[in-house]
């Protein structure tokens, strides 16, 4: 073929792609386990637990002692070998079946409880430790301790701070190499009431500046609730539920766990088939949730309704089916619970008994916040009075007390049957049988002292199960 000097072939012109929707890339969660086990002879500290973290989050365990915290703390910064199961850090597996990455090759910064600084360095050395020149260079020291509220004490020694002040200096020295995962183990502990408070809130706005991902091992309640993006609760070595704080708080997957995080109120009710549950505080009603579920009650057969009537198949129209429920992290909670209210705009969360079913036993949950101490006499239901309780204990906190009354059950509820857990029935003055509940009231009420009369008012939404002798 003959070509003209200097001319130029050109490729063939190609249509463009027609333009969609941008794709958005998928991020590998910053923390995953899957059936982690770790036995210590007999002992399983954990026990086949599944965990999710969720990149740039702080994830609280929350659980007894014992129960396998600090282990499975451990077990992720691959200082325990798991038995079984698989440890994931940003989709790259650092421990499962056959592989074990040491430590200083998983990028997990540990905070432990005493903070653990070198005492021959200053600040800055102990924050720049694990740093290189070329980051030292770069400031990175300065900017993480401007970041824990300690700018300018670069030149201390450990010794000169404060033990709150030498808690910032081993957080600041976890974020100094940004890390992909901080693991804090209780670092508040050892602190005061007043200092783990501000700590926590400037340590939580650190991680946040910061972009960290963090798990922070805890048994206290109060701090699992008000630092964490999301909350674990493990028991025996395994997450029983995970969630927002607040859904783990107002939606706790069983008794153990509503009474293990904050307090809690377990008193034994009965549900009916048209969706109400009597309790010694009053009667608090069922009602229909956004997604559809029907008012409904949770089934425990062989209990007898105080009235003589005996549980039969059969109750309330479009009753809720009990199912395990499965949240954002993967972890399944298997215990259901229905969610009833006393000013009928609650929503059902589970729970169930066949349609037609008589009144069946339950166990009731309320918070103390739910329970309003009214002046002796008032009757919030003209048609339900609740009888006068007396004050038996009153724990001032300053901002609100919490309050302990003595309420009448005669004629409210099961006799004799008390949930796993609830308030016993005892006998009060002139031998009337009556249950201890706690209402928490604001600030210094005078009319509350211990001894005074007062009359309970029970405020929905409260959740039920089914009653467990």
């Amino acid at each position: 073929m003959n070509l003209e000097r200097n001319s130029v072939i050109r490729p063939a012109r190609v249509p463009a792609p027609a333009p969609g929707p941008p794709s958005t890339p998928v991020r590998a969660p910053a923390l995953r386990v899957r059936g982690a086990v770790r036995c210590f002879g007999a002992l399983r500290a954990l026990d086949g637990l599944d965990l999710t973290l969720a990149p740039g989050s702080l994830l609280a365990v929350l659980g007894p002692s014992g129960c396998g915290k600090t282990t499975l703390l451990r077990a992720i910064a691959g200082f325990e070998r798991l038995d079984a199961g698989e440890i994931t850090i940003f989709g790259r597996t650092v421990a499962g079946p056959g592989v074990h990455e040491p430590p200083h090759r998983r990028r997990a910064a540990v905070v432990p409880q005493e903070g653990a600084l070198f005492p021959h360095l200053d600040v800055a050395g102990n924050v720049g430790y694990g740093l290189d020149r070329a980051a030292r260079r770069r400031g990175r020291v300065e900017e993480v301790l401007a970041l824990v509220g300690l700018a300018g004490f670069e030149g201390r020694m450990p010794h000169q701070l404060s033990g709150g002040q030498q808690q910032r200096v081993a957080i600041a020295r976890a974020l100094a190499p940004r890390p992909a995962l901080v693991l804090l183990d209780e670092p508040f502990t050892a602190l005061d009431a007043g200092l783990r408070a501000s700590l926590r809130r400037d340590v939580r706005e650190a991680l946040r500046a910061d972009g960290t991902s963090a798990i922070l091992v805890t048994h206290d309640q109060d701090e699992a609730l008000s630092m964490a993006d999301e909350v674990a609760v493990q028991r025996d070595g395994r997450i029983v539920q995970a969630g927002p704080p607040e859904a783990v708080y107002t939606r706790p997957a069983d008794p153990w766990v509503a009474s293990f995080v904050g307090e809690a109120v377990l008193l034994t009710g009965w549900l009916r088939p048209d969706g109400t549950v009597d309790t010694p505080l009053g009667p608090v009603r069922m009602a229909t949730s956004a997604n559809g579920v029907a008012s409904g009650s949770a089934h425990a057969a062989g209990q007898t309704h105080p009235n003589g009537s005996t549980p039969a198949d059969g109750g309330a129209t479009g009753s809720a089916t009990a199912a395990g429920n499965t949240n954002g992290n993967g972890n399944t909670n298997g215990n259901a619970s229905a969610t009833a209210s006393a000013t009928g705009d609650a929503t059902a969360t589970g729970a169930a008994s066949p349609a037609g079913a008589g009144p069946t036993a339950v166990t009731v949950l309320i918070r103390p916040e739910q329970i309003e101490l009214l002046p002796a006499g008032s009757a919030h239901s003209p048609s339900h009075p609740v009888p006068p309780a007396r004050v038996v204990a009153r724990d001032y906190h300053g901002h609100d007390a919490l309050v302990t009354v003595a309420v009448p059950v005669e004629g409210r509820g099961p006799a004799g049957a008390a949930a796993k857990g609830a308030p016993p029935v005892v006998a009060g003055q002139d031998d009337e049988p009556h249950v201890r509940v706690r209402a928490r009231v604001p600030g210094p009420r005078l009319d509350v002292e211990i001894g005074a009369v007062v009359t309970p008012h029970l405020r929905g939404p409260v959740t039920v199960w089914p009653l467990r002798t």
